[in-house]
């Protein structure tokens, strides 16, 4: 057994372990289920008065307690109608005991505790003492709203004291580093309760945005790619067209008007393929390339929400590749060169490929994916980038390539994804008229380098930990003058700094140079103008960077210079 499955059975078993803890002082809870998860476990319950976060710590003694009596753990099939007479007074688990197939069910026991379970356990709770309870969230059965309201218990375990203080190392680093810590130091975006999930950008965030928006297109333009604007609302019929209202309806928004419904896009796809459907196509005009930074909505649950990275509404960098079958490797190749590029670009240099195969519930035929799946790995191959195969975890309508990336704090982050689409090409009947003079379906290749351009933006401001590089920074320079004598220079180096595309200004409070420093260093600005009696009689620049190097005498010339070698970086 591999340490990651090894890892998935202690924080299992940790799971049991919290929900023994939580009956043995609230027996009214009711328990629902309790899995392990890649950062560590949780366990739903619908308690008779909610959790309050006060209460993690009583709970947690009361799971080092059972730990210290080293109770066995042990799983045994029993039969169902046992199992129902067990658990008569939880409708949850005698739900889950209708819908597990055969006449038994799993039943696993330490002590006096019995849970439904599948197994997989350590030897004993002695084995369990190295954990953590980390929060109290809301959650609903299913993970639908429209079921039952539950609270969420979760927490995290490791087989030493050393893993878990490390852990709790890294935790301390994350909180201090957190994007919305950041955010708020630097006046980026904030949130607020007139709009549960929806960011609110300032101006210095919105510059972030716009310099990844800039950037991104100056990848697209060398490859052709046209850029679009689609509606933010469309009409509900368009949606249950497009397969989304089946499988998003729950994360949606909708609204009447006129007398019919329509609903807040929560993807780009439609809007992408009725432009492409407005007029006959050729395939001389193939591959069409079209772009958008759609503004996409989902309703989120308010207990999953967190900062930038789980929001309602979200820019997506999607692009929309309309080809022939034979293009496609062509296509994936120029893409995931884009996405090197990218990532490159803004300092992730480890970078992990997969290619998720075709899953049992999909549409095409077999020689088409198989097709699109050699195409996707001919495309990995020639570009010399090593990839895992995640077998049947494509979409239903095609194979796609997942990017994972690795930050500075070790932590992984799927951000872009390339999906061969065959569904959608036949689900709105769109073709082209091949050399043949025949119509036949294009394929459909969904691209987003970033994803979420939030998300990825929060992901950046962590991995830099707010020091983002000089091109992307929001403020690029601040001038600071010693006295006021100085203030007409600084507008002189304001203008020419301006011209030069520098995001540049002046503070102009009555602080002392020390304090100047200090406020610019704070905000995290990369490059400071220094002017003083000195500086303005030589027509020169004192530079302070904001790792505290300095540099004296530059000369205006040399400075633009500086500037634009930096902005290229």
């Amino acid at each position: 057994m591999s340490k990651t499955n090894d890892l998935k059975t202690l924080r299992h078993s940790a799971a049991h372990l919290l929900a023994h803890a939580v009956l043995e002082l609230y027996p009214e809870t009711i328990l629902t289920i309790g899995p392990a998860t890649e950062e560590g476990f949780f366990y739903d319950m619908l308690p008779m008065h909610n959790f309050k976060e006060s209460d993690l710590e009583p709970i947690a003694q009361r799971m080092r307690e059972i730990a210290d009596r080293n109770l066995p753990l042990t799983h045994e099939e029993m039969p169902k109608a046992q199992a129902r007479e067990l658990f008569k007074h939880n409708k949850f688990k005698l739900e889950l005991i209708d819908q597990i197939p055969g006449e038994t069910v799993g039943i696993a026991t330490q002590g006096n505790f019995v849970d439904l379970c599948r197994g997989g356990h350590v030897a004993s709770t002695g084995l369990l003492k190295n954990f953590k309870l980390l929060h109290i969230s809301g959650s609903y059965w299913r993970a639908d709203r429209n079921n039952q309201p539950l609270q969420r218990i979760s927490g995290t375990a490791f087989f030493t004291p050393e893993e878990l203080a490390a852990y709790e190392k890294q935790q301390e680093e994350l909180a201090q580093f957190d994007h919305r810590v950041i955010g708020k130091q630097m006046d980026l975006f904030s949130f607020h309760d007139e709009g549960v999930g929806f960011p609110f950008f300032h101006p210095k965030g919105q510059a972030v945005i716009n310099t990844m928006k800039r950037y991104m297109h100056s990848l697209q333009a060398p490859h052709n790619y046209q850029e679009i604007s689609t509606p933010t609302m469309l009409s509900q019929e368009l949606w249950k067209r497009s397969g989304h209202y089946a499988h998003y309806r729950d994360k949606m928004y909708f609204s009447k008007v006129d007398e019919q419904t329509y609903a807040i896009k929560p993807m780009n796809c439609p809007g992408a393929i009725l432009t492409y459907k407005t007029r006959p196509r050729s395939y001389r005009e193939l591959p069409l390339k079209l772009s958008e930074f759609g503004h996409v909505h989902r309703h989120e649950l308010s207990g999953v929400l967190h900062g930038l990275m789980r929001v309602r509404a979200f820019t997506q960098d999607d692009a929309h590749i309309f080809c022939t079958i034979d293009q496609v490797e062509q296509e994936i190749a120029t893409i995931m060169n884009m996405i090197s590029t990218m990532l490159h670009k803004f300092g992730f240099t480890k970078i992990n490929v997969a290619i998720s195969t075709r899953p049992q519930d999909s549409i095409g035929s077999d020689e088409l994916w198989e097709k699109a799946i050699q195409a996707l790995k001919n495309a990995l191959d020639s570009s010399g980038r090593p990839y895992a195969i995640k077998e049947g975890e494509g979409a239903f309508y095609g194979p796609k390539i997942d990017i994972d990336i690795e930050d500075s704090m070790g932590r992984h982050w799927q951000c872009g994804t390339v999906q061969v689409d065959f569904f959608q090409p036949e689900n709105f009947d769109i073709s082209y008229v091949a050399a043949s003079g025949k119509k036949e379906r294009p394929v459909i290749i969904h691209q987003a380098i970033y994803g979420s351009l939030e998300r990825f933006f929060a992901i950046v401001l962590e991995h830099f930990k707010g020091n983002l590089p000089f091109w992307l920074a929001p403020i690029q320079a601040r001038i600071l003058t010693i006295t006021d004598e100085q203030k007409e220079y600084a507008h002189t180096i304001y203008n020419l700094l301006k011209q030069a595309g520098v995001r540049v200004e002046i503070d102009l409070t009555s602080d002392p140079l020390a304090g100047q420093i200090k406020s610019a260093q704070l905000e995290k600005i990369p490059l400071m103008v220094v002017i003083g009696k000195k500086e303005m009689a030589q027509e020169q620049v004192t530079l302070r960077h904001r790792d505290g190097k300095q540099e004296m005498g530059i000369t205006l010339p040399a400075l633009l210079e500086k500037v634009a070698t930096l902005n290229n970086g």
